[in-house]
């Protein structure tokens, strides 16, 4: 027959088990750092015993990381998406970036349109939320925390897709425009005139979603990263335009 003892589960498994879906479900993210032993063990409602065993399985498996002195942490398990070799490569030739778009506006209107379908009345909350602060931002023409708050609005999207997988993959890739490696975002936010497009351009995404409309959902991602790759593109026109005129500066006073 093909039944087996069923035997309780230790306390630091169901732990274990906790940790494991938090992380994977993108709510403990790298680098943040957990309560206190005393503090966990209550609210999980387990002896420090029983924590201790789960936070050593936890550091065996990578998940977490214990710094003297500062306490116990989320392990950057997003660090070995991309080696810094393949990043400083990325960096090096611009295709790399327009295919960082292409990929984006393939996956983010996927995630769109899946998020206007699944995603709870809590997940869109979240979306409007930032959102607002974007307008906040964009009043107070701050081109660093609208450039911040940008990254925050798309993966507030991802997240109300219910999908791990992308999920992951995709803040390992936000990551990477963080750093710089693609584009810097906030050269985009530079102009009066493409600030404004670029809020609209978020606000018909925002729009489509909290009226569950999947389809306008999707296309106004798609149009919005359209939108990025074209600008992207005359800015690097621009800048082999303007090598091209210095050099032509140089030879006339030159001459």
């Amino acid at each position: 027959m093909p039944f087996r003892p069923v035997s309780p589960e230790k306390l630091s498994s169901a732990v274990v088990r906790q940790v494991e879906e938090l992380i994977l479900r993108g709510i403990l993210q790298p680098g943040k750092r957990l309560p206190s032993e005393r503090e966990l063990a209550e609210r999980l409602g387990v002896s420090r015993p029983s924590l201790r065993d789960a936070i050593a399985q936890l550091q065996d498996a990578g998940l977490l990381t214990a710094k003297p002195g500062a306490g116990v942490f989320v392990a950057d398990v997003l660090g070995s998406a991309f080696s810094p070799a393949l990043a400083a490569l990325f960096s090096r030739h611009d295709e790399a970036a327009m295919d960082y778009l292409a990929f984006r506006r393939d996956m983010e209107g996927l995630a769109a349109e899946r998020a206007a379908r699944l995603g709870s009345d809590t997940d869109l909350a979240v979306v409007t939320a930032i959102f607002r602060k974007m307008e906040t931002a964009h009043d107070t023409r701050s081109a660093e925390d609208e450039a911040a708050l940008d990254a925050q609005f798309h993966m507030s999207i991802i997240e109300a897709s219910h999908n791990v997988v992308m999920l992951h993959m995709m803040r390992s890739m936000y990551e990477l425009l963080r750093s710089g490696v693609f584009y810097n975002r906030q050269i985009m936010f530079k102009q009066q005139t493409k600030r404004a497009v670029l809020l609209d351009q978020h606000r018909a995404i925002h729009d489509a979603l909290i009226d569950r409309d999947a389809a306008g959902a999707r296309h106004a991602v798609e149009a919005h990263l359209t939108y990025v790759e074209r600008a992207l593109l005359d800015q690097q026109r621009a800048a082999r335009h303007e090598d091209v005129a210095r050099q032509r500066l140089d030879q006339e006073l030159d001459g």
